[in-house]
């Protein structure tokens, strides 16, 4: 649900924000919201997803096609442009960790509010490069970088799919937060000690379609999949009681207007 409220108010306030200076353009804006479900992993290294809210909104000048997301890119917002480059600062929610969540008395790790930025460039049209940096200012309070590539297919707003690779990276904090077991956890677990430091978290992949039903509705859905490796897949916690791999994806409706 927070992350959809994110995504939500994160948006509204931009339109907003934007609204006066659109007015004085003679090409309408046109809007599209998706609503929908979709299932992530409860926690960083989780054997299990949770059942999430889905929620986008979009703008497009008139007959501008909507501007390409994929899946897992944060709420972002453009501030500089140059060509196909363009910068901006990103949010992203991840979901809290109780120790109910994982069965055994680990550390609570709250949910965490992360901002930071992004930067991408397309080249040519079908293919994007896009880096996010990002850090806890709640929760884990830690820094994760994320990068990747998608080959991107459409036919305007009549249809999308797009497909690339991911890779994840964390630091100490990070890692301590969610696969670390302290001598002090060890003790009420069972667990082995472990130390885990700063590296690549996870690789994987993640796809996206789109598709026009009716001139105003449309069917999303999107499906993701990444692959612990490195420390955090040798944490006694994922060995035990979460998993390598970790799936997500998702289902919606879009109105356009």
């Amino acid at each position: 649900m927070g992350q959809a409220i994110i995504r939500c108010t994160a948006a509204l306030i931009v339109l907003s924000i934007a609204a006066p200076a659109a007015a004085q353009d003679k090409a309408p804006w046109r809007y599209r919201v998706t609503a929908g479900a979709q299932v992530k992993p409860q926690y960083p290294g989780a054997d299990q997803v949770s059942v999430q809210p889905m929620f986008d909104l979009d703008r497009a000048r008139g007959d501008t096609p909507f501007e390409f997301e994929a899946p897992d890119d944060s709420f972002g917002v453009a501030l500089f442009h140059a060509g196909s480059f363009s910068v901006g600062p990103v949010v992203n929610l991840v979901g809290s960790r109780k120790p109910e969540d994982v069965g055994v008395a680990l550390p609570k790790v709250d949910r965490t509010i992360e901002v930071g930025g992004y930067a991408q460039t397309w080249l040519g049209d079908n293919f994007r490069l896009h880096g996010e940096l990002r850090y806890g200012v709640t929760g884990h309070k830690a820094l994760v970088g994320v990068g990747g590539a998608d080959l991107v297919l459409r036919d305007g707003d009549k249809w999308l799919f797009s497909v690339g690779p991911r890779v994840t990276w964390a630091d100490n904090k990070f890692h301590d937060a969610y696969f670390s077991v302290t001598p002090a956890s060890a003790l009420a677990t069972g667990l082995l000690v472990y130390d885990a430091g700063s590296g690549i978290e996870s690789y994987g992949a993640a796809a996206g379609t789109q598709f026009e039903l009716t001139p105003h509705f449309g069917l999303y859905g999107y499906a993701k999949y990444d692959r612990l490796t490195g420390e955090a897949a040798a944490s006694p916690i994922v060995l035990r009681y979460g998993s390598r791999d970790q799936f997500a994806g998702g289902i919606g409706l879009s109105y356009s207007f």
